[in-house]
């Protein structure tokens, strides 16, 4: 615990540095680049799914959530859509769009009810983590603040350490906040060695202001997601890591 607190240090002090290299010319300002990681595991079946991202279309378009984005400096974000499973499968299913307005927020929404769907194989936080660290890197837009938003129903059990992958995340001066959906469904038949909850606090988030906000089951999983990106857009820390 002492170790993250660390980190989460190093990392609030690495993040000026961070921010200062030179914007690129076509670079639009945003807020915060934000991308939210969505776990499709064979875990989370086709009702599941479907709450899951009716959730998310929900939220982003919320007039308390449109409110949040305009209240922020620039008043816009930088949104992009990730799906993954095991570490055999990642996807980027809505490219970075700038959000500003209830326009922007219901057209996002539009196009995550347009796009097609994937259900398959294991979980693979950490493989989600890697990816979405590429997609950040490759955000059209500049921002002073980076987080990675990692919903999911259940822990870690394909590919690399998802530690690793979140160290790796912090000490670059990313924020990682965990949504995890507690059911009463075991994972391929097996309950998680520790309450999710507990686990998305000690081994997936991290950074400046992480938290972690939990859907008791995919029918709350709306009002999780709104509460969250809330807090997310409008820059309000969570509870202490470490």
């Amino acid at each position: 615990m002492h170790r993250r607190s660390l980190l989460a240090a190093g990392a609030a002090a690495l993040t000026p540095a961070l921010l200062s290299r030179p914007a690129r010319a076509d670079a639009e300002p945003v807020d915060v680049l934000l991308v939210l990681a969505v776990d499709v595991s064979r875990s989370v079946d086709d009702d599941e799914a479907r709450l899951q991202r009716e959730g998310y279309r929900a939220a982003v378009s919320d007039p308390q959530v449109v409110e949040a984005v305009r209240g922020g400096m620039i008043g816009a974000i930088g949104l992009a859509y990730v799906e993954w499973a095991g570490a055999e499968y990642q996807r980027l299913v809505l490219p970075w769009m700038r959000v500003s307005n209830a326009a922007e927020a219901n057209a996002w929404s539009e196009r995550l009810a347009e796009a097609p769907r994937a259900s398959l194989s294991w979980t693979s936080i950490s493989g989600g983590l890697d990816f979405s660290r590429s997609v950040l890197q490759q955000a059209p837009f500049e921002a002073t603040r980076r987080v990675i938003d990692v919903s999911g129903d259940g822990v870690n059990n394909s590919g690399g350490p998802v530690e690793m992958s979140r160290d790796r995340l912090v000490s670059e001066g990313v924020t990682i906040n965990g949504l995890p959906i507690v059911n009463d469904r075991p994972t391929f038949g097996r309950m998680p060695p520790i309450p999710l909850d507990d686990y998305y606090r000690e081994s997936v988030i991290g950074g400046p202001g992480a938290f972690v906000i939990v859907a008791e089951d995919f029918q709350s999983f709306g009002q999780a997601v709104k509460r969250k990106l809330i807090r997310e857009v409008a820059g309000l820390s969570g509870p202490t890591v470490g």
